[in-house]
């Protein structure tokens, strides 16, 4: 019986690294994996899982969603649902191993642009005497594909998408935090709703049930401190949650 407190601290953890910054797969696959469930098996539950945490988070961060640039919340949550689903079939139908070889790389490119992308943003529009910023069709494209990622391995992806509006829009970490929550929650529901229909995410009721729990308290929780949080002390957070996940990666690796 041992095993359930401890996935329901890990499904709490979680949560509010999800609220606070992402990352919470990096808690809850090993913890589901160390219990006796297949790596596939193991992701499927994690994502199905967290979705009512990053739900919840969403959820408080309601009334502070801003557009990202150009583009509309209505469409870039359409692109994520899509891109989610789009994902969590390639999950479903292709080995994972070819895909993780490249996330170290992603997740390290990812953290450059998340510490540098308005500096270098700025430093573009000095050098080109005009904006760099997206349109909304390259916002919408690139959340596609981060999308994609989401849904077929997920890691660090809202990470992703805060390192994509700071470079492409000039957009703060932590002005971008609440739509990063809600894409995150769009993302994962999509990607849901297939792992329940056609995967084994199922095979595993209790540890589902328990981590679920503790996810949706953890991420409800970690979202209201967040809101409490000065900006520049999410900013630290969030990058400090990003390099430590990508040198996780590359020494697992």
């Amino acid at each position: 019986m041992i095993e359930f407190p401890l996935v329901l601290l890990a499904g709490v953890a979680a949560g509010v690294l999800n609220a606070m910054g992402g990352g919470g797969t990096f808690v809850a696959l090993p913890a589901l994996v160390a219990f006796g469930l297949p790596p596939v098996t193991a992701n499927a539950v994690s994502r199905v899982a967290l979705v009512p945490g990053a739900v919840a988070s969403a959820w408080v961060y309601r009334r502070e969603l801003a557009p990202v640039g150009p583009t509309s919340t209505r469409a870039l949550t359409a692109v994520s649902m899509v891109g989610g689903g789009v994902g969590a079939g390639l999950l479903l139908v292709l080995p994972a191993s070819s895909f993780e070889d490249a996330v170290p790389w992603l997740l390290a490119f990812a953290t450059v642009t998340l510490a540098f992308g308005r500096h270098l943003s700025r430093a573009l529009s000095s050098a080109l005497g005009r904006s760099v910023d997206l349109s909304s069709r390259a916002v919408l494209i690139g959340q596609f594909f981060l999308a994609v990622y989401g849904g077929y391995f997920g890691g660090a992806v809202g990470i992703m998408m805060l390192a994509l509006w700071g470079i492409g829009l000039g957009l703060d970490a932590a002005a971008g935090n609440p739509m990063r929550v809600t894409q995150l929650a769009a993302v994962y529901l999509s990607a849901t709703v297939l792992f329940l229909i056609a995967s084994d995410a199922l095979s595993a009721p209790l540890l589902l049930t328990v981590m679920l729990v503790g996810a949706v308290a953890g991420g409800f929780a970690g979202a209201h401190l967040t809101r409490r949080l000065p900006a520049w002390l999410l900013r630290g957070i969030l990058l400090a949650t990003a390099v430590i996940t990508t040198v996780l990666y590359f020494v697992r690796g």
